[in-house]
């Protein structure tokens, strides 16, 4: 009796496959477990391959692909937008910037009438400030709210100029045939901020002259003030608002002495790129793919196979090379359940995104039909009861 009203529950609440799939002239991606996957679709400038692999317990990790208008109304710019949001400390943060960073986007462009890095620093901007403002209404009765943050990478095609603005530690990484040879370089385009690159606990120990603990190792990790990897953010507002490192937020993540200036930065490094006919295609990826995988790992593979799957084929990689570090079989590792997959692995995010010469040259004010897709996890609402997955419905990748 009491198994049949088990089974009966987790039918109820287990989520659709479809659930948080977001589309528009596009059809969305399959859940297969614990993995969301589109092997294929088109965008503006070519083709582009999605995948997401969840580990934690509520999805951390975010993404979108935007094809078509960059502005507000349907007059152009238009181009590709791609979106990697790393989580941490929770969903709220990677769920906000998935739902409102693009749109910012679209009005600054709409303003400026023309795509540009002012635009997207703005973009970022006016995200940073809108989260503020939700954990400024949110703090008294959510408090640990301040405490959760995102990585933010975001991709711009427009007009044969790939722009690229990053936030922490996920990667964009660019596979550029050489023609006389005919293999194809891995190239990284996105800056990282993370306190184990020696260049950046430089920086913050250049802002910070007055303070000995900014960079802390700690279990052999370098961290900021001993709490967190990455020095830029959005979110964290319990390191960058002195106002909100107190009680009720958890004594973890209080800092014994107050603080004058921000510790963590909202501001992105953006670089801008014209692309080249021999520019084949551009990875963007969570860092749980690149702590399993070097960049020119990952391109042979985009290369060396056909461009249909390519994101599901280097989540596949990335957990095969997981399950080997731990001297496990991948085959075992696939019958782990989200929340303790997490002990093995990061939520893994990978948009692959293919560049053709053709439409990428192409003027930005031929009109297209736009284009939707947000990669999805297993992960429910708030206030929704959360299913009790086993590990035999995890399904295989």
């Amino acid at each position: 009796m009491l198994s049949g009203l088990m089974n009966f529950l987790r039918a109820c609440f287990r989520p659709r496959p479809d659930r948080y799939v977001h589309t528009n002239s596009d059809t969305g991606g399959r859940q297969d477990g614990l993995l969301w996957y589109k092997d294929h679709g088109q965008h503006v400038n070519g083709e582009f391959s999605m995948a997401v692999v969840q580990a934690n317990n509520l999805l951390e990790d975010q993404s979108q692909l935007e094809s078509g208008s960059l502005s507000l109304n349907d007059s152009g710019p238009y181009g590709t937008f791609v979106g990697v949001y790393d989580g941490h400390g929770g969903p709220e943060t990677s769920r906000y910037v998935n739902d409102h960073l693009f749109q910012h986007l679209k009005r600054f462009t709409l303003e400026q009438q023309s795509m540009s890095v002012e635009v997207i620093r703005k973009a970022f901007q006016a995200t940073e400030e809108g989260f503020l403002s939700l954990v400024t209404k949110q703090w008294p009765v959510k408090p640990q709210i301040a405490a959760v943050g995102s990585c933010c990478l975001a991709g711009v095609i427009c007009n044969g100029t790939l722009y690229i603005a990053s936030l922490g530690d996920s990667r964009a990484v660019l596979g550029r045939v050489v023609k006389a040879t005919g293999e194809v370089l891995s190239i990284q385009l996105s800056a990282e901020h993370n306190a184990c690159i020696e260049s950046v606990r430089q920086e913050l120990q250049a802002l910070h002259p007055d303070d000995p603990h900014i960079v802390v190792l700690k279990h052999n990790v370098w961290r900021v003030k001993g709490l967190i990897q990455v020095s830029r953010s959005i979110g964290d507002v319990y390191l960058k608002k002195a106002e909100f490192n107190r009680e009720p937020l958890y004594a973890k993540f209080r800092l014994r002495e107050p603080f004058k200036k921000p510790i963590l930065s909202s501001e992105p490094s953006i670089s801008v790129h014209q692309l080249q006919p021999h520019d084949q295609f551009v990875i963007f990826a969570s860092d749980g793919l690149w702590e399993h995988l070097s960049n020119q790992e990952a391109v042979n593979i985009v290369q060396n196979h056909p461009r249909n799957g390519s994101a599901r084929r280097l989540v596949k990689a990335a957990l095969q090379e997981a399950a080997k570090k731990r001297e496990m079989r991948y085959s075992d590792l696939k019958k782990i359940d989200r929340g303790v997959r997490r002990h093995f692995h990061d939520d893994i995010t990978v948009i692959v995104v293919f560049l053709d010469s053709n439409f990428v040259s192409r003027v930005s004010s031929v009109k297209c039909s736009n284009i939707s897709v947000r990669g999805a996890g297993v992960s429910l609402p708030p206030n929704t009861l959360a299913p009790c997955t086993t590990p035999t419905e995890a399904g295989s990748m």
